[in-house]
């Protein structure tokens, strides 16, 4: 993937980063993956770093800045970038319980993926055609 300043692939919303950096305040520095799998549906699910453990099969999809002094990594597992490649996501947070693991659980809110379609400026900073 080329790396880009001007654009990214993913953001965050004001009310998840304040729920991210409260949740950083109990478990430390966070991370996301983005998976497909069946358990966890399409859920981003949040850990404390190092709960997961990346992999070759993994794409980093890009940081949020969310007013800490280190940045939250997203991953995605490839197969799943395969189907939303051409997508920016936006991480965005809802009342109600998730399933899985993700640390955000016991608060009575989950995480979710609100997503669009790359515009052209985007897709050609991503070295793909418009």
């Amino acid at each position: 993937m080329i790396a880009n300043t001007q654009h990214s692939r993913v953001a965050v919303t004001d009310a998840a980063a304040a729920l991210l950096r409260q949740l950083t305040a109990q478990h430390g520095r966070l991370m996301f993956h983005q998976s497909g799998g069946c358990c966890d549906g399409s859920a981003p699910m949040c850990y404390p770093v190092g709960m997961f453990l990346t992999g070759p099969s993994d794409v980093h999809l890009g940081s949020l800045d969310v007013g800490l002094d280190d940045p939250i990594e997203v991953f995605i597992s490839e197969a799943q970038f395969e189907y939303w490649k051409y997508t920016h996501l936006t991480i965005d947070v809802v009342t109600g319980r998730g399933a899985g693991f993700s640390v955000e659980g016991p608060t009575g809110n989950r995480f979710l993926i609100r997503s669009r379609m790359l515009d052209d400026a985007e897709l050609a900073a991503f070295g793909m055609r418009p």
